[in-house]
Formats: structure tokens, C-alpha cells, sequence
């Protein structure tokens, strides 16, 4: 009996220990899922002049008739529409435009009070580029990756508070094409496919055609930002093709995809220069292309980016549950 009643209380105590242990392992691994979500969002920061609301940006956009994704779509689930979220600035008027310019300025001047310039704390990255305009192997570009994960890591609160004024502007500085005819050098398929790029439910893709790095910045609805140094993000999203650390391209492409289930809300895409390469062709403004694809829907961008300017928020687009917007 007493043996009995022994190993009734040692399995009663065993099994409120694992209960305990189980409760805070899932209690770490939340913790550590905010604590990343955390780290990757832009940190507020205020920003020099008011920009437009939102009801003032959707009543503009429908007296200026803007397209908008939200097209029939038979692949596409019923219950999630796309919608233009942003401007671009070639739809601002005059005094918009002059708002906008300022906005950018001190942007601009944001970068280099941060010293965020690559050039101004990367003096042993040219004796790795001499070394990579040599060799073709995968030394190279590990080290220039580790050097430049290593700036990020040092510089991560800087950068999220440069981040927080992009995230903020709600007008695209991308230039939107309309007609298939206008889209030069439409070879971003090709490029991704080359790369192994993948596709899904949203894919923001980004392509320039010469040697400099450029980056792609995702700021996803839950506030983490897609990049480089979170290339995985909580809500699913993936940056897949990161290309340039290392002079390796003139036709380079990058790319974030959504294979499947993209959460509601608000996206905004950001492209910063981080690195000029000093080789033949390759100049400090570097033209870029980006397409947006949801559900199948396309939409292509044109602009260009200056080294040393502050990152750009090319444009912004929403997902949103198609019964609540109707309603709306």
C-alpha cells in the first residue's frame, strides 16, 4: 500500500514539474518571438513636417482616379483584395511636392548624422573587395557578408531609427508604369528563376543592372522589417535572393515572397543603397525596377537612388479582408 501510495505521489509531482517546465518553455519561446519582432521594427522617431492623412490621401486618390490591384481574379481567395495604399510623387501637386522634398531632405541629413554611410566605417572593405575582383571562390563574399552583418549588429539602433522615417512617409517615390510597352529590360522572371528565386500569395521583387548593392526593405503589417539581417520574418514572410554584397552581377535582383497565407494589413517597400562597388558602368545613382505581384495581380515601378541618400519608401500597398472593405 505504502509503495503504492509512493509512486502515486512521485507521478503527481513528476507530472506538475513537466507542467511547469513545458509552461515556460512556451512562455520563452513567445517571449522570444516579441523580442525579435521587436528588434526588427523601425523605432519611432519624429518626423520634420505633417504629412497628408489618410482619408485626405483616399479622397485624393479618387478624384485622381489611381488604379488599383483589386482586379477579378479566379486563383486569387475570395475573402482578400488588394488596394493601393499610397501616392507616388508624380501625382503630388506642387505645394505636395515641396512638403515631400523637405521630408526627404532631412531624411537625407538623418543618414549622415548617423554616419550610416558604409564608407565612413568600412576601411577594411576595400582590401576584401580588391580581393573579390580576384577571386571567384566563396571566401570572399562570406567574409563581406560577416563584415557587413557585423556593421549591422553595431549599428542596429541607428538604423532602426533611420528606418522609422521611411516607414512613416505615406508617398511613393517610385514612378508606377502602366503599359507593358513602357517596362524596359523586363526581365525579372528571368533573373529570379536564374537565382532561384521563389514565388507565391505576395512577392515584392526589386532588379538594377549594374554592380552596387542595393537592398530591399520589407516593413510588414505586424511593424518587423524584412532585410538582409532578418531575412525571416514571424508572419512568414521570406527574403529569399540577396544579391551584390559582393560585385557578383551586373543584371541583380532581389527578392521577399509570401509562398502562401500573407497576413492582412498594410506592407510598405523600402530600397536603400548600401554599398557602391567601384567597377566599370557602376556609378553612384543606380536606376532600379521593382514589381509587386499579389495573387497574380502585377504592378511595376521605376526609380533611381543616390549613394548616400536616405533609403526610399519606393511604395506602399494593402491587404485587405474583402467583406470589411465593402463595408467600409
Amino acid at each position: 500500500m505504502s509503495t503504492t501510495l509512493t509512486l502515486l505521489a512521485i507521478g503527481v509531482v513528476s507530472g506538475f514539474v513537466f507542467s511547469i517546465i513545458r509552461s515556460r518553455i512556451q512562455t520563452n519561446r513567445l517571449l522570444s518571438v516579441e523580442a525579435r519582432r521587436e528588434k526588427h521594427a523601425p523605432k519611432v522617431t519624429e518626423i520634420p513636417t505633417q504629412i497628408s492623412s489618410p482619408k485626405r490621401r483616399i479622397q485624393k486618390a479618387q478624384e485622381n482616379q489611381i488604379p488599383t490591384l483589386a482586379k477579378s481574379n479566379p486563383q486569387a481567395p475570395e475573402e482578400v483584395i488588394l488596394e493601393s495604399s499610397s501616392r507616388q510623387v508624380d501625382e503630388l501637386s506642387v505645394e505636395e511636392r515641396e512638403e515631400y522634398d523637405l521630408r526627404d531632405q532631412a531624411r537625407d541629413e538623418n543618414i549622415r548624422k548617423l554616419r550610416l554611410l558604409v564608407e565612413d566605417l568600412f576601411e577594411q572593405e576595400v582590401e576584401l573587395n580588391e580581393t573579390a575582383k580576384t577571386h571567384t571562390d566563396k571566401s570572399a563574399e562570406q567574409s563581406l557578408i560577416e563584415l557587413r552583418n557585423s556593421w549591422i549588429e553595431h549599428n542596429e539602433q541607428p538604423l532602426n531609427e533611420h528606418a522609422s522615417f521611411v516607414e512613416q512617409e505615406e508617398v511613393g517615390s517610385g514612378i508606377m508604369i502602366l503599359h507593358p510597352e513602357d517596362q524596359l529590360n523586363n526581365d525579372i522572371d528571368e533573373r529570379l528563376e536564374r537565382e532561384g528565386g521563389k514565388t507565391g500569395d505576395v512577392q515584392i521583387s526589386l532588379a538594377w543592372d549594374d554592380f552596387n548593392d542595393l537592398d530591399l526593405h520589407l516593413f510588414c503589417p505586424s511593424g518587423e522589417r524584412i532585410y538582409f539581417n532578418n531575412k525571416t520574418s514571424e508572419c512568414g514572410g521570406e527574403l529569399d535572393v540577396d544579391m551584390n554584397v559582393r560585385p557578383t552581377s551586373n543584371h541583380a535582383v532581389e527578392n521577399i515572397v509570401w509562398v502562401e497565407n500573407a497576413p492582412l494589413g498594410q506592407y510598405k517597400v523600402g530600397v536603400h543603397f548600401y554599398k557602391h562597388h567601384d567597377r566599370d558602368e557602376t556609378t553612384h545613382r543606380c536606376a532600379f525596377r521593382l514589381r509587386l505581384t499579389v495573387h497574380d495581380d502585377v504592378r511595376d515601378y521605376s526609380g533611381s537612388i543616390t549613394y548616400g541618400q536616405a533609403m526610399q519608401m519606393v511604395t506602399s500597398f494593402t491587404l485587405n479582408d474583402q467583406k470589411n472593405a465593402l463595408a467600409q
